[in-house]
């Protein structure tokens, strides 16, 4: 339903501003790459690691919220960085959540597990009979968004993408580490003058009918620049609806680094939770006061904390499991560029 009512507001507006001929407005240009309507290609994975991949705490028929897609960042399990901490709260909340687990710890190439996101929003969708909410940490706030992005069909699906510390636009350590010596597929892809965030980002970095909220820190390590006003989380062209929101515009004092943020920062926490609630993306002014006292988010037990933030970042920074490194980064997919 919100579809259509946006679809038809849109083709009202239109018909008001040209005097009764609904005029499209020129696409914007995508250069070598493929139009943002171009159809996305037939998925390569086999159907059977696509499923095995998908796991929900719960029968997603009969919803009466859109249920959740949790996605892991770059190393990371996504039982691992998320069962502490999200799986907990949304079961609290009462809210059905899914995890999707990507291959190699989400080290190989992000064109593959772009795969499985697109498999994961249509099930998912199709299964509940409803719009999608992604909330993803790290690269896997910025992988949505590569199905988003070159399997159109998936747009009509989603209904909030949220970010905590995405590398929409890279990092400049991948930059230094990987222009010096060989890195994993995602790692080069990550590099902020990557081939594949060029191609991610051309033409729109946002469309209509999806809500972008993208929370991130100042204190990031990781993710690099991470600043206002060139944060490299920060999602700025498109006709999404976009709120970008450091922690520190809510508290000025969070101190939560790249890790903290996906995990048991309350402020990143707060702001998931205001997007998820209300229409629209996050409002930074609709976050309580109250939040910057808390030390955790909800699921967080304090009684095993410091375990399981350990083996969290433990996880992450242990390479068993990892994709082989590489001298470059994968080479585009034919359906990335624009047919010819």
């Amino acid at each position: 339903m919100k579809r259509l009512l946006t679809a038809l507001t849109a083709a009202l507006t239109a018909v008001v501003l040209t005097g009764g001929t609904a005029a499209a407005a020129p696409a914007p240009s995508t250069g070598e790459y493929a139009p943002l309507d171009q159809r996305g290609p037939a998925l390569s994975v086999p159907q059977a690691n696509l499923r095995a991949s998908l796991t929900c705490n719960g029968s997603l028929r009969g919803l009466r919220q859109d249920p959740v897609l949790l996605v892991p960042g770059t190393t990371m399990d996504p039982y691992v960085g998320f069962d502490w901490n999200y799986m907990r709260a949304f079961d609290q909340l009462g809210r059905r959540w899914c995890a999707v687990t990507l291959p190699l710890d989400a080290t190989g190439d992000i064109q593959v597990a772009g795969e499985y996101l697109v498999h994961a929003i249509r099930t998912m969708s199709q299964q509940a009979r409803r719009d999608v909410d992604v909330v993803g940490w790290s690269q896997g706030g910025m992988v949505p968004r590569w199905a988003l992005r070159f399997w159109p069909d998936t747009r009509a699906l989603v209904d909030d993408l949220v970010g905590l510390s995405p590398s929409n636009h890279g990092t400049v350590l991948a930059d230094a580490s990987c222009g010096t010596g060989p890195c994993t597929p995602a790692n080069h892809q990550q590099a902020s003058q990557s081939e594949f965030l060029r191609a991610l980002n051309s033409g729109a970095e946002t469309f209509a009918g999806v809500d972008y909220t993208v929370a991130y820190t100042a204190a990031d390590e990781i993710v690099v620049p991470n600043t206002p006003p060139v944060a490299s989380s920060a999602l700025r062209t498109g006709e999404g609806r976009i709120a970008n929101i450091a922690t520190q515009e809510v508290c000025p004092a969070n101190v939560a680094d790249h890790f903290a943020i996906g995990s048991y920062d309350p402020v990143g926490y707060a702001i998931v939770v205001d997007a998820l609630t209300h229409d629209g993306p996050a409002v930074r002014g609709r976050i309580p006061l109250t939040t910057c006292a808390q030390v955790f988010h909800p699921g967080v037990d304090p009684a095993t904390f410091t375990a399981d933030h350990a083996a969290f970042v433990g996880y992450a920074v242990d390479g068993e499991g990892d994709a082989a490194e590489v001298d470059d980064e994968p080479a585009l997919a034919p359906y990335v560029r624009a047919r010819r």
